[in-house]
């Protein structure tokens, strides 16, 4: 599994060719690694990109124009080889296409493309979505990188805390099994800042819509925050497996969501979903920000 890697003056990434998956990112100056390294025994991966959907369906099945398809959680482009298009000392990208295989499980031409630029202490990811086809394609797209939480072994997941650029409250969808369901979870957010208490993931993920808020950081036990992930996305997760204690927190920029527990329509009603009429772009972005 190749690995690529981008270095400025403050901080270095390495990023696989496998998923276009970062795998790292490590302060030049004291080597602090910010990723979780990926053990299975918690969550084999550290940043998987979510496509053509994001979140499950149910019975992992979707419609699209009558036609039932097979879709596992989060799509298929994570477990795919990517093709790399430029780099720099800065900056890569990455781009994925459809084949005969993702043909099976999601009838759309498309083009994907990951790139990662650094500047200073902020690694941008941006993603572009191309619809190269002659009829509307229908998708999802969101990322999920994992941060070490806590960063040193002495110190425990709950120590930690989560700050929103938000100050009173942020209210959560509950997922039941597969699929979120109507009922909502109010955080109530002191000074912004909410415990990670030890059932915090009790019900899995976050999951927070309709833009309530567009920075999160990590916050030490002694209150600095010392990682932060800022996005324009409508809604995102976040999430730890539970009953675990995982030393890390997942902050994950959406643009889409799992499918309620009572939907039963097609890919082109999905809440949340994305439609790229032929020949247009998707063009998104998130930031991480080392403090």
């Amino acid at each position: 599994m190749p690995l690529y890697t981008l270095q400025n003056q403050e901080i270095t990434a390495q990023i696989a060719s496998h998923g276009a998956e970062l795998k790292s990112l490590k302060d030049n100056l004291t080597g602090q690694e910010y990723m979780w390294h990926g053990d299975a025994a918690y969550w084999g991966r550290t940043s998987p990109i979510l496509f053509p959907i994001v979140g499950a369906c149910k019975n992992n099945e979707y419609v699209h124009q009558g036609r039932h398809y097979s879709m596992s959680q989060h799509g298929f482009a994570r477990d795919m080889e990517f093709s790399l298009l430029t780099q720099t000392e800065d900056s890569i990208c990455f781009g994925l296409r459809e084949t005969e295989e993702t043909l099976q499980k999601y009838p759309f031409a498309f083009r994907l493309e990951l790139a990662y630029r650094l500047k200073e202490r902020t690694l941008t990811v941006f993603w572009r979505v191309i619809n190269p086809s002659r009829e509307t394609m229908y998708f999802s797209i969101g990322g999920h990188p994992a941060f070490n939480c806590p960063l040193n072994p002495e110190e425990k997941q709950t120590d930690y805390s989560l700050l929103f650029d938000t100050r009173d409250k942020i209210v959560s969808r509950v997922l039941e099994s597969w699929g979120v369901t109507d009922e909502k979870r109010e955080y109530f957010l002191e000074d912004g800042k909410l415990k990670i208490a030890g059932d915090l993931f009790d019900r899995d993920a976050l999951i927070i819509e309709n833009h309530q808020a567009h920075r999160v950081s990590l916050v030490r036990p002694a209150g600095e925050e010392y990682l932060a992930v800022e996005f324009d996305a409508p809604l995102f997760g976040i999430w730890s497996p539970k009953g675990k204690q995982a030393p890390f927190v997942c902050i994950e920029p959406w643009y889409g969501r799992a499918d309620h527990m009572e939907f039963h329509g097609e890919l082109s009603q999905r809440e949340w979903g994305n439609r790229l009429e032929p020949g247009e772009t998707f063009e998104a972005s998130y930031r991480i920000v080392v403090d």
